[in-house]
């Protein structure tokens, strides 16, 4: 039997292609990032043609790279950038438009307009999720409303929408020949579409943002084939058993299969999930209701989502926008240069705050200055931003649940810095753990397809893999834990009400 399985992980500054092997260790990695769009303020987009020809090739390298043929490898999972809208033309395989990006909030207006004639939460019901631009409805509307000949084309049958693992997937397997038009349960949740309690998509909410059903992809459970992908010059095609959105397949990954068990990832944005079992838990406390995964025929599983929209790539905004870095992996250098923030606090509300505020009318804010402050001491307030963003949505989730965490499971990229992960541990008073594999959202992506063709036989075994790395234990006291989280939420108050219609109107994201 084949002993490899190749995950195809779609973020939203790259694609990666990883070889697993049976013992989730990762045999080879091949990246490349796409470019970043940005046509008005508040406004973000991809190119969906980059992003499959970066599919492609990251595919070929992992492979070519870890010297395997297509008989070693077992299934193909994929995972993906979640709420991001893709259309294209199924005869043609174009995009109609670029991808709309989970950031952009350039339909804030209509969201507005939604909201005031029935609540944030007039679809919370159905769906898990309050009335916001980050999820995908709003964003497919717009594209109808506003490409040329959109809606006529979609009302004819001739466009598809998915996030960017069906157009993915719909490549892989043929394109405008054939392709498969699928999504999975945990993706389709993010749309503000689908009814949490059918898995299937409310005629109801189609209707009401104007959105043809035969537009939509199939909703598939998690860990299942949904169709193979062909390998040139291959005797055999493999199938692509695992799909997963990015934030569930790194929970996945981190074999947090049961209820009460979570983990919090550290990337573009960060991602709390706290699993509930079979039940559909409504929050209380500004967190929202999503699928964590389904398996095969079984029952789904739920979670409560804490969603921060800007942690990684406020790193990104500090090496592109401002230059005080040359890459990345440096902000933990220049940080580390200060022994505190010397009073300054970043709130990086650049798309609005998300989890737990949900607050779009919130900007980004730079507070306590003073000629004291260097660009040190502006590095580490933007690394402990995302600890004070982590603790935010900590606590709502242990207003929820009632169930204090005992300890938080980390993984992403920026979990690398060790100086952010012991100060995420002060700031929550509990021991913040990182595992051997940080990579865990295309390793959730590999389980769900291995799982699903028989490389692995149970999630007991999926569980038996997980081995710590490294354990942050909290050295701060309490008073100091209590000071700098206090003056956090006084930066968070100065961030709100920043952006009104004028405002808006002024800066080009008024939209139609």
């Amino acid at each position: 039997m084949a002993d490899f399985v190749l995950a195809i992980d779609q973020g939203t500054t790259s694609t990666r292609a990883i070889v697993f092997d049976r013992g989730g260790a990762v045999v080879q990695v091949a990246q490349r990032e796409h470019e970043q769009i940005f046509p008005h303020a508040g406004w973000v987009e991809h190119d969906p043609l980059e992003i499959w020809t970066n599919t492609e090739w990251v595919i070929s390298a992992a492979i070519s790279r870890a010297r395997l043929r297509a008989a070693d490898i077992a299934a193909v999972g994929v995972t993906n950038q979640r709420e991001t809208v893709i259309v294209w033309d199924r005869r043609t395989g174009q995009p109609v438009h670029h991808a709309l990006v989970w950031q952009d909030t350039r339909t804030q207006p209509r969201v507005d307009a939604m909201a005031a004639e029935g609540g944030a939460d007039r679809f919370a019901e159905v769906t898990g999720l309050p009335l916001a631009t980050y999820f995908s409805a709003s964003k497919i509307a717009w594209l109808l409303d506003n490409v040329p000949g959109a809606r006529a084309d979609a009302e004819a049958g001739h466009l598809l929408f998915g996030t960017p693992d069906s157009w993915v997937v719909w490549n892989l397997t043929g394109g405008s020949r054939g392709g498969v038009h699928v999504t999975d349960v945990t993706n389709a949740s993010r749309t503000l579409l689908m009814d949490l309690r059918t898995l299937d998509w409310s005629e109801e909410l189609l209707a009401i943002w104007r959105i043809p059903r035969a537009m939509m992809p199939a909703i598939r459970s998690s860990s299942d084939v949904v169709g193979e992908m062909a390998m040139p010059g291959a005797a055999r095609e493999l199938p692509i058993a695992g799909i997963l959105g990015d934030q569930q397949a790194a929970t996945f990954g981190q074999a947090a299969f049961e209820a009460g068990e979570s983990k919090n990832t550290y990337g573009t944005g960060n991602f709390l999930l706290v699993g509930t079992g079979t039940d559909i838990v409504r929050s209380q406390h500004g967190l929202i209701t999503t699928v964590a995964y389904r398996i095969g025929n079984e029952p789904a599983r739920y979670a409560l989502e804490g969603s921060i929209a800007v942690t990684g790539s406020l790193v990104q905004w500090l090496r592109d926008n401002l230059g005080i870095i040359q890459t990345s992996q440096d902000v933990e250098l220049l940080a580390g240069q200060v022994a505190d923030n010397g009073g300054a606090y970043f709130v990086p509300a650049f798309s609005g705050l998300f989890a737990p505020y949900w607050r779009p009318d919130a900007r980004g804010a730079i507070v306590g200055l003073t000629r004291y402050v260097t660009r040190a001491h502006i590095a580490r307030a933007a690394l402990e931003s995302t600890a004070f963003q982590t603790r935010d949505v900590v606590d709502a989730t242990v207003g929820d649940t009632g169930r204090a965490l005992t300890e938080l499971r980390v993984d992403g990229g920026m979990t690398r810095n060790d100086l952010l992960m012991q100060f995420q541990a002060d700031i929550l008073g509990i021991p913040v753990i990182r595992p051997k594999v940080v990579e865990t959202t295309a390793l959730g992506a590999a389980y769900a397809a291995g799982l699903a063709v028989g490389v692995w036989k149970d999630l007991a075994e999926l569980r038996s893999h997980w081995q710590e790395d490294r354990r942050f234990e909290p050295s701060m006291s309490e008073d100091e834990r209590r000071m700098r989280y206090g003056q956090w939420q006084k930066a968070v108050t100065k961030s709100l009400g920043w952006v009104d219609n004028d405002a808006r109107t002024l800066m080009g994201t008024a939209g139609t």
